[in-house]
């Protein structure tokens, strides 16, 4: 999969445009785990990538995001943006093409905001994501009650990190998950079920299900779960 994931980049570099590894595959990749995908962030704009590459779907046109068919696997591509204001709690009502620095910016958490060049194998870091990574700490980028305003699913997903990865939540960033867990309503039922799982199966499920309930996402997400607190159980 990298070896498609580098033709698409240089690719793009070849035409004239920058273009990165962007997110969880740098993250996991600095972390010594195999990705389980490659996305790809560049400068060429979506129209452009469509007419770079034979085979691609506009998934997500509107906000810049086009997905490339490269040897049978599906990745996407990105166009560097910064993304106007948030009314629904999940996207943006428009996005502007921007710079690496902004699009780093504009991400979650700093450990999911570095982008990586395969071609000349260096880690670009706007966010200090490296350093975070380094320490075991999960940081949300910028203001963090800011950051789950913009996207309540990432209420969830930070709990999903900090279990499966063992990190420490940067204390701001947690108090803001306290302070924000009634919004996950906000969030629809169909997203909420794709990151129980992940939280449920993981290697670190105790601790997930442990940050779930001491961040009062249980108590929305699964007050059933909740009312069994000190219900005596058979041996």
């Amino acid at each position: 999969m990298e070896e498609q994931a580098r033709a698409v980049v240089r690719r793009l570099h070849d035409a004239g445009f920058l273009a990165y590894y962007a997110g969880g595959c740098v993250r996991d990749t600095l972390l010594g785990l195999t990705p389980k995908d490659f996305d790809i962030a560049t400068s060429a704009p979506p129209e452009t990538v469509q007419r770079l590459f034979p085979r691609t779907i506009a998934v997500g046109a509107h906000f810049g995001v086009i997905c490339v068919l490269q040897g049978g696997i599906s990745f996407e591509v990105a166009t560097f943006r910064s993304d106007e204001a948030y009314v629904d709690g999940r996207r943006p009502t428009g996005v502007t093409y921007s710079t690496p620095q902004l699009d780093a910016e504009r991400r979650d958490f700093t450990v999911n905001g570095m982008f990586f060049d395969p071609l000349r194998g260096e880690v670009l870091d706007y966010v200090h994501g490296r350093e975070d990574l380094q320490n075991g700490l999960l940081r949300a980028i910028g203001d963090p009650a800011q950051r789950f305003r913009e996207d309540r699913l990432r209420l969830l997903r930070a709990v999903r990190f900090a279990a499966a990865f063992g990190f420490t939540v940067d204390p701001a960033t947690w108090d803001a998950v306290r302070a924000n867990a009634s919004e996950i309503h906000v969030v629809s039922a169909e997203r909420i079920r794709g990151e129980l799982p992940r939280i449920f199966t993981g290697r670190s499920r105790v601790r997930g299900f442990d940050l779930l309930d001491a961040s009062g996402l249980l108590a929305q997400v699964l007050p059933e779960i909740t009312a069994l607190k000190g219900c005596e159980l058979p041996p």
